[in-house]
């Protein structure tokens, strides 16, 4: 698994997943569980659906 998330792609991932995940328990709605995905891959550093476009954000 090669890194494909970039500085400001995770600074990026960070902030709207975390959005969204205050915003679901707020309302206690299920939106709160999808904000998991995008802090995940900030946090690992790895998106899979950059994988088969074969992009990345990683300046190496």
């Amino acid at each position: 698994m090669k890194c494909n998330v970039g500085k400001t792609d995770k600074i990026i991932r960070l902030v709207i997943g975390l959005i969204i995940g205050a915003v679901g328990i707020y309302y206690q709605s299920w939106w709160g569980l999808i904000g998991i995905v995008p802090v995940v891959t900030a946090l690992i550093n790895w998106c899979p659906m950059y994988v088969p476009l074969k992009l990345t954000t990683k300046k190496d």
